[in-house]
């Protein structure tokens, strides 16, 4: 079996906002759409404090509550663990964006484009009518992936099966695999340190993964 996740290093992570830049230039996402995004975080108390910067998004969760309220079988879940939504099948209810426990989902009812009606080149290439009306979240690349996989490439490992953000970290902070090969990248990271999912005590069983110093937190 495969599933796919994604490990952050909140050790490393510098909250420079590269991955969110390389996610909305590859998937073209609207203005105020951040399928991933930086969260900036204080920590400890006065007056030893710190910041502290988390990569959130779509947690692609085992047990995904937006799966198990979506009305039309819109959203579905892939056998490598990756949440799908079919933009056909969407009614655009929104029953999951309230459903997601972490933000994870958007929707777009109007054509935006960062520079007003005008749409960049890159928007132009990867705009998709299809979006409009319905949920909209991370795929963690699902496209790169498929494609990837289908020349012999690893994902986590060769870029060009792997999702932009994690290409993109200037900080080497977010890492992608599958966590069920114990050989891969993401699970010698997930038993070398010590780690925690956002929001498990939901029982979601999240696809995102963080490393962080025990007592830190």
């Amino acid at each position: 079996m495969t599933r796919y996740a994604m490990v952050a290093d909140l050790r490393l992570c510098v909250g420079c906002q590269t991955c969110t830049a390389a996610c909305k230039h590859t998937n073209a996402t609207p203005p105020g759409v951040q399928w991933r995004k930086v969260l900036d975080i204080e920590t400890g108390k006065f007056p030893d404090v710190s910041r502290l910067f988390m990569p959130v998004g779509c947690m692609h969760c085992a047990d995904p509550p937006c799966l198990e309220v979506c009305p039309s079988g819109a959203t579905d879940q892939r056998a490598d663990g990756i949440v799908t939504i079919d933009y056909e099948l969407c009614i655009g209810c929104a029953y999951c964006t309230v459903a997601c426990p972490y933000q994870a989902r958007y929707k777009v009812d109007k054509p935006a484009f960062a520079y007003g009606k005008t749409p960049t080149l890159q928007e132009e290439q990867r705009f998709d009518e299809g979006r409009l009306g319905v949920a909209q979240k991370c795929t963690f690349c699902s496209d790169r992936i498929d494609e990837g996989t289908a020349k012999g490439l690893k994902p986590g490992v060769d870029p060009e099966a792997s999702p932009a953000c994690a290409n993109a970290c200037i900080a080497k902070a977010l890492h992608f695999g599958d966590i069920e090969d114990p050989q891969s990248n993401v699970s010698n990271l997930l038993n070398e340190n010590v780690w925690f999912q956002m929001h498990d005590d939901l029982g979601t069983n999240p696809g995102f993964f963080y490393l962080w110093d025990e007592g830190k937190t």
